[in-house]
């Protein structure tokens, strides 16, 4: 019998459902939910001859692979606190994140294309990885002892030695559902990310509810994997295709034009990811219809306006289909579905995956009343997959809820008269003019009609006592009087307070890389304002 609250239950249930149906593809290469559960069982077996148990906190730095996927499974399946370290952290960020947990056990590979994570590794402060024991190195060699600074490295080799034969349960009772299964980073600022709790039953059920609502369970569907399963929006799709019985296209790297190839050989009928990654994919693709497999694309959008891309994507037969997460909530939370017209299909938000177990709210920010549907305000979420709080940070978790146990995502938006949700920014992005709170996508759909406009980005700054926005354009090709174009645009279509007081033109936005892919630095773009105006 399968206790089904604790992480690697999904392996247990998905071996006895379909242990013969193909779970991954990687670099050409199948994998059967039988023979993943047959490596997890190794890894359980290696890790607790290393001392590894439940309550360990242990840093996994790899790239997306099946590997990466065993591993976790298998240090859950011990009762471990997995902290995922990204791929493209650099030094002071991978030491913030050892700090702050303080892990057992780090688990890694040697290199990735150009990056060498184990010179990297050896750059970092000693006093940050001096709580770690044990460190195993896929593609180590010891000739490579000049970088190990002194540290215990485990090789591939040690890891073969295990048959893999034995059964899992006697090495460990089956974990609390309520253990930690993992810490998703959130963005930080000088003080460093926050680091956000999720339990192992949170993922479990999470998983279950978005194979059923995304259609991953029926089948026949496939997933292609691309975002980073360090951070919530990987990790959460690939388990719901886990979850589903989905077999998962796993890609290490994002690269548009062999997404597009996979997609097609491998007939992918689902995929998630930011407005960025399917720019990339997209425009890798010639056809008029270039993935006519595919059931449901679900999309975040991260940077600025993504309308009009969206739209002609449908028109080229491919669903994409707004939605609304993060790592408080879990990602995928919510989708709009294809019974919305296309205008609001392409949206932010939809209805939970929890079904009408989760509960969302808006708040109206100016007097904490809580506004009936079609008003904007701040979005308040209580769920069955919310959170259990920041680690080490008590203050940090009792500001982001509410009395009654909401929690407060710092983003606006409205519910609508169904129910369903529509994300509009985050708090942060949505500027004030004329004394209005506005969303800024609402200047950027107008600019980016304007011809040689190639992608536009509005910010509001203090400029002679009032808030005024100012709009940072990139062009598709370069042209004389584009700024002129832009506020006439703008005249004639938005009320006067909404009409950018400047336009800049840059050849690229400020951004941030992160495991959901480029996020424009807003913060950024208002400093440059800031500064070309005089204030």
């Amino acid at each position: 019998m399968v206790m089904k609250n604790h992480l690697y239950s999904l392996v247990e249930t998905a071996c006895q459902k379909f242990p013969r149906s193909i779970a991954f593809y990687e670099k050409g290469q199948a994998y059967t939910f039988s023979e993943f559960e047959e490596m997890c069982k190794r890894k359980v077996q290696w890790l607790s001859g290393k001392g590894v148990k439940e309550g360990d906190f242990i840093a996994l730095w790899l790239v997306n692979g099946v590997e990466w996927l065993s591993w976790y499974f298998s240090l859950s399946r011990l009762g471990c606190t997995v902290v995922p370290i990204n791929t493209r952290y650099g030094k002071k960020e991978i030491e913030d994140m050892m700090v702050k947990s303080s892990p057992k056990a780090l688990i890694m590979q040697k290199e990735f294309r150009s990056k060498n994570f184990l010179n990297l590794l050896s750059s970092v402060e000693r006093h940050a990885v001096e709580s770690i024991d044990v460190i195993y190195c896929a593609g180590l060699n010891f000739s490579d002892s000049d970088e190990l600074n002194e540290m215990v490295f485990f090789s591939d080799d040690s890891l073969s030695e295990c048959c893999g034969e034995s059964e899992v349960s006697s090495y460990a009772p089956v974990p609390n559902g309520s253990l930690t299964s993992i810490l998703f980073s959130t963005s930080g600022t000088t003080s460093g990310p926050k680091l956000v709790m999720q339990s192992q039953s949170n993922l479990v059920t999470h998983a279950n509810n978005c194979a059923k609502f995304y259609g991953l369970n029926k089948h026949g569907m496939t997933l292609l994997a691309v975002l980073p399963f360090c951070g919530a929006f990987g990790l959460n799709a690939v388990l719901a295709a886990f979850s589903g019985g989905a077999a998962t296209v796993i890609i290490d790297a994002l690269d548009g034009k062999e997404a597009a190839l996979l997609m097609k050989k491998y007939k992918v009928t689902h995929l998630f990811g930011s407005d960025d990654m399917y720019r990339k994919i997209i425009d890798s693709c010639d056809e008029e219809k270039p993935f006519p497999d595919a059931r449901f694309f679900g999309f975040g959008a991260f940077n600025s306006s993504f309308h009009e891309y969206a739209v002609n994507a449908w028109a080229r037969g491919i669903p994409l289909f707004g939605l609304y997460g993060s790592s408080e909530v879990m990602a995928i939370f919510s989708a709009q579905d294809d019974s919305m017209t296309l205008k609001e299909r392409i949206k932010g938000g939809g209805k939970p995956t929890a079904g009408d177990e989760a509960k969302i709210r808006i708040r109206d920010i100016a007097t904490s009343n809580i506004l009936p549907a079609g008003e904007s305000g701040e979005i308040e979420i209580q769920s069955p997959t919310n959170f259990t709080g920041y680690l080490d940070n008590d203050e940090a978790t009792r500001n982001a809820l509410t009395e009654d146990g909401f929690f407060k995502t710092g983003d606006l938006g409205y519910i609508r008269e169904d129910g369903s949700l529509v994300y509009e920014s985050r708090m942060g992005d949505a500027i004030r003019l004329g004394g209005f709170l506005v969303n800024p996508s609402e200047i950027e759909d107008v600019i980016k009609k304007v011809p040689n406009v190639l992608d536009v980005c509005v910010v509001a700054i203090q400029y002679q006592e009032a808030n005024v926005a100012i709009a940072f354009v990139k062009e598709s090709q370069e042209s004389e009087g584009l700024e002129n174009q832009v506020i006439d645009a703008c005249k004639l279509n938005l009320a006067p307070f909404k009409v950018p007081k400047y336009v800049f033109k840059v050849s690229e936005f400020p951004a941030t890389s992160g495991p959901n892919g480029l996020k424009i630095q807003r913060g950024s773009l208002r400093n440059m304002a800031e500064a070309a105006v005089g204030n």
